[in-house]
């Protein structure tokens, strides 16, 4: 089943190259998505029913795998529905020819192929390597509409990205250094293995590969200062690209850190590796917050509340409590629903007023009445207000933090967290409301679009007020697999 669930995408993307036809290729991706999810929550189901999957030394997927491949799968089934008319709109309005749609399908599925592989890896070598496939593949996908703006963020991302990663490969090899003279050649790298012997690992090599680690894959988490890249990639990026990016590609980066924390915390202790993230969290949070209050584009605009929200997961995993960690994850559902919702209503917005500037965007609720609605839900639900999900993940981590006894750094996120609310809302009430420029005209296109823009809203709004068992039960399988790395 995990090579079915790894073929797929290859299989996908391979065909996007030799077919010719836009509709038909929008076909193949519908079909080849949908049968990518329905693997992957097999898959998910079965680890979620109680039995790990493993095959060889290369494939390992417990309850954490298991919810971050849900949501690439999921994520990447919406993604594959919405650039159809997405994609349709460009080609309509000159934006790009239908000769590049073939490439935009084939980087958009080895993508999802090299996050997939990310999130099975049982090696952390591989999951290194397919890191930074993610970041070849992305890449083009940033730079897809080949303008200017779009070809700067694109080589930006590259530059920025690398770099993290090199630091995330001398982590790497500094834990297999550590490592090889206790597992041997072969083992110096496989993440249970590393578990089972951490406390006879060199702790000083230990926290020096750690401290690598979190700075390199820190940098494709969009964590400060590392985030440069972030804001001009998801600016620049098609819609449905950006969804994936900040979606999901965020939390597969955050998985790698993740693996490194739980083998560390086995061997040293949860306090060292928690405190550094914990740091790195809240700090991510403190720099979104200037730059929400003064932002002009909307899509920069989500793109630093996607530094926030990494940095109130990374606050969450830092405080290390079971409460905390479950706050962690839940957070983690919420921001990837409620983000890649937001993208699609944006790129919808973005697409009718044909700008991203928050001052030339007005009058939402009289020229686009599905949309500006969704915008203001959307804008409320990943601003934190009841009773929406986010609200109810930050509200956990926050008790956490406060029933810890940690008054300063938790009182730090409520003061920051808030102060951004503001921000948000300001932005969206102004594009909301207000008279529309006489240049935009009154009604909105794609029926299709506007469905799955709303049916992709309904869990942001239910998880605030109702989480339902199996996701209550999912949450428990995954908090108890990070308390069982630091026992």
């Amino acid at each position: 089943m995990p090579l079915i669930l790894l073929g797929l995408p290859l299989i996908i993307a391979l065909l996007s190259l030799m077919v010719p036809n836009r509709r038909i290729l929008g076909t193949i991706s519908i079909v080849g998505s949908s049968l990518i999810v329905l693997t992957a929550l097999l898959i998910a189901r079965q680890v979620f029913t109680g039995s790990i999957v493993v095959w060889g030394q290369f494939i390992f997927i417990d309850a954490l795998s298991a919810l971050i491949l849900s949501l690439v799968a999921i994520i990447g089934f919406m993604v594959a529905l919405y650039s159809l008319g997405y994609l349709s709109n460009d080609i309509k309005e000159g934006e790009v020819t239908e000769g590049r749609i073939k490439r935009y399908y084939f980087w958009l599925y080895i993508f999802v192929f090299t996050m997939f592989l990310v999130l099975v890896s049982a090696n952390m070598g591989i999951m290194w390597v397919a890191v930074e496939g993610t970041t070849l593949a992305t890449a083009l996908l940033v730079g897809f509409y080949n303008n200017r703006n779009s070809l700067e963020a694109a080589w930006k991302y590259i530059i920025i990205c690398t770099v993290g990663i090199i630091f995330a490969l001398f982590g790497t090899i500094l834990l297999h250094y550590a490592a090889v003279s206790v597992t041997g050649e072969y083992g110096s790298l496989d993440w249970q293995n590393l578990r089972r012997v951490a406390e006879q690992l060199d702790p000083v090599l230990l926290k020096l590969s750690f401290i690598f680690a979190l700075v390199g894959y820190g940098t494709k988490v969009g964590l400060a200062p590392m985030h440069t890249w972030l804001p001009d990639a998801h600016s620049q990026a098609p819609s449905p690209i950006s969804a994936m990016l900040s979606g999901v590609l965020l939390n597969c980066a955050f998985y790698s850190i993740i693996r490194f924390h739980l083998v560390v915390s086995e061997s040293l202790g949860p306090q060292f590796s928690s405190n550094l993230i914990l740091l790195f969290g809240v700090l991510s949070i403190a720099v979104a917050l200037p730059f929400i209050i003064v932002q002009r584009d909307i899509k920069r605009l989500l793109a630093y509340s996607s530094i926030e929200h990494m940095g109130i997961i990374a606050a969450a995993v830092g405080l290390g409590s079971k409460l905390a960690l479950y706050g962690a994850f839940l957070h983690m559902i919420n921001h990837a629903l409620t983000k890649s919702s937001l993208f699609f209503i944006v790129g919808n917005i973005c697409q009718h007023y044909r700008t991203k500037r928050i001052i030339r965007i007005k009058g939402l609720f009289k020229t686009m009445p599905v949309m500006g609605p969704a915008l203001m839900i959307g804008g409320l639900a990943i601003a934190g207000a009841p009773p929406f999900s986010i609200f109810m993940s930050e509200f956990l981590i926050l008790s956490s933090g406060f029933a810890q006894g940690r008054y300063g750094v938790s009182s730090l996120i409520l003061i920051l967290i808030t102060l951004i609310f503001t921000g948000i809302i300001y932005s969206i009430s102004k594009m909301a409301l207000g008279a529309p420029p006489n240049r935009v005209k009154v009604g909105e296109q794609g029926s299709f679009a506007r469905a799955l823009v709303l049916i992709s809203l309904v869990p942001v709004v239910i998880l605030g007020v109702y989480i339902p068992g199996f996701i209550e039960d999912i949450l428990q399988q995954v908090t108890t697999v990070f308390m069982g790395g630091n026992q």
